[in-house]
């Protein structure tokens, strides 16, 4: 599993998975979120502007991310 490791309390859904290189554009992962393909602490998020908190994790075509604060 990788890590991403944030300096805020938070990072949007969709955001992260830009970071991440989980899809290209935010545009993508908007449209990947709300399509219900993004599992969110093993549970499927359509709320693209979710914020994500230290370890938090999320899931999408078998790639998976933990969020570490710092």
């Amino acid at each position: 599993m990788e890590k991403i490791v944030i300096n805020e309390e938070f990072i949007r859904l969709d955001n992260m998975m830009k970071f991440a290189g989980m899809c290209d554009t935010g545009g993508r992962a908007k449209y990947l979120i709300q399509n219900g393909e993004v599992k969110l602490n093993g549970e499927v998020c359509t709320m693209r502007g979710k914020k994500l908190r230290d370890k938090d994790v999320v899931e999408y075509n078998g790639q998976k991310v933990e969020i570490i604060a710092e």
